[in-house]
């Protein structure tokens, strides 16, 4: 019987935990139309907590963006 609770506790567990990494807000990046003097570094600042480089990193990324990139108005960029 006790053997059989643990089993059904861990089994709980887990599943609950798929559960919370699930929806953790990760999932489906959300399409940002660029508007006239947006930067990557200010899309970062608006859309990012921290430090806006890591924001900057993860556009680019996301994007396929490289160093040199310039943005146009109506643009579209995934945001992770």
């Amino acid at each position: 019987m006790f053997v059989r609770l643990v089993l059904i506790l861990v089994v709980a567990a887990f599943a609950v935990g798929a559960i919370v990494r699930s929806s953790n807000g990760a999932g489906t990046p959300v399409v940002y139309l660029v508007k006239p003097a947006d930067t990557l570094w200010s899309i970062a600042q608006s859309r990012y907590g921290g430090d806006p480089r890591e924001g900057v990193w993860k556009l680019r990324q996301a994007n396929h963006l490289t160093g040199g990139a310039v943005l146009a108005p109506g643009q579209k960029l995934l945001l992770p």
